[in-house]
């Protein structure tokens, strides 16, 4: 097989096994899809609960891993209307069927049938990566691929959880539990949106720090103090209108609830293997509290975050501290799980 018919990619072969870089096939785009040259992935916590701890599973292996990707388009399938070789894309890596009943609703995050690149497909840790034409956006000029690739999972998701489904708004008092790469990003969303006032915790002390900030009112190391009680007495003892969890533990998601005031709303984004255990219903339905689930994005939820960033609205500048070349992408991913050198956002950029 000519070089020109192949690629290199960083393939995980199962959860503990270091991630290989191998020269494999480059992926030939469907009808109705894209081949997009990666100019920059993202590494998440979704792939270290895949490669390093063995929670998420993949449906095969040897798999590519990596969902935050943005590159230029390289090729363009027949059906794949809209798109010309050297457009500059993010991906939403979420994708959906665009038939069942929640994709015609207009909520593809949760289709039916949905598939995430990376995960359940071939993912971005590769020099190229074939997607539906549907599940790209357009990346402006003014956004560098590094950004435009964290913006599709890091941004996106506390943006879907805060303006889409919490309906966040000016003027609202806001939690945020667990400043880590997606709470951090909510900080900053929230300050923008208007939230008044913004408490951030963690038990971090650099991501205290970074969330003061990035705009947080005020910071509570949840080492030191009780959450709820902390957060009650910062609020007179009427808690929160919104808390966002990003965290995933029974007890973090218990205390973001406690921390509500009446009528309050609590989204939950974490993502665990503890049940949910918030108050007793005699409280929980007197205080008519709502727990809601947010998963995901959508194309439309990248949209408006690329148009904020691009518009010079949100500044991403301090989101990415360490980039690694293709080469590198074991070590990225076992950095951003131990946390050397206090990681945001760790992006590979192929070479």
């Amino acid at each position: 097989m000519s070089e020109s018919a192949t690629m290199k990619a960083a393939r995980f072969y199962g959860p503990g096994e270091p991630l290989r870089v191998e020269q494999i096939p480059r992926p030939v785009c469907a009808e109705a899809e894209v081949l997009v040259r990666v100019g920059a992935t993202g590494i998440c916590g979704s792939d270290i609960h895949i490669a390093v701890e063995g929670i998420t599973p993949t449906p095969y292996q040897p798999i590519v891993l990596g969902h935050e990707i943005a590159g230029t388009v390289a090729e363009v399938g027949a059906d794949a209307r809209g798109w010309e070789r050297g457009d500059r894309v993010s991906v939403c890596a979420v994708v959906g069927d665009g038939t069942c009943m929640n994709c015609v609703r207009g909520h593809s995050e949760v289709c039916l049938n949905r598939k995430v690149l990376g995960i359940q497909a071939e993912g971005g840790l590769a020099e190229y990566v074939a997607v539906p034409a549907r599940c790209l956006c357009r990346l402006p000029d003014n956004v560098s691929f590094s950004v435009g690739a964290v913006i599709t999972d890091a941004v996106a998701t506390p943006f879907h959880a805060l303006v889409d489904v919490a309906r966040l708004s000016a003027g609202e008092s806001l939690l945020v539990v667990g400043v880590g790469g997606l709470g951090l990003h909510a900080v900053q969303l929230a300050k923008l949106i208007g939230a008044s006032p913004i408490i951030a915790v963690d038990v971090r002390p650099v991501q205290c720090k970074r969330a003061q900030q990035h705009g947080a009112d005020l910071v509570i190391d949840a080492s030191a103090q009780p959450l709820a009680e902390a957060v009650l007495a910062a609020t007179d003892g009427m808690g929160v209108d919104v808390a966002a969890e990003f965290v995933g533990h029974q007890d973090t998601i218990g205390q973001a609830v406690e921390s509500l005031r009446v009528g309050g709303r609590a989204v939950i984004v974490g993502l665990g293997a503890e049940p949910i255990t918030v108050l007793p219903p005699t409280m929980f339905v007197r205080k008519q509290l709502q727990v809601l689930g947010s998963y995901g994005f959508t194309t439309h939820t990248i949209d408006r975050v690329l148009s904020l960033v691009s518009a010079g609205r949100l500044d991403l500048s301090d989101s990415i501290t360490h980039t690694f070349p293709l080469d590198e992408a074991d070590t990225a991913l076992r950095i951003l799980h131990a946390k050397i050198g206090d990681p945001q956002r760790v992006v590979v950029i192929p070479t």
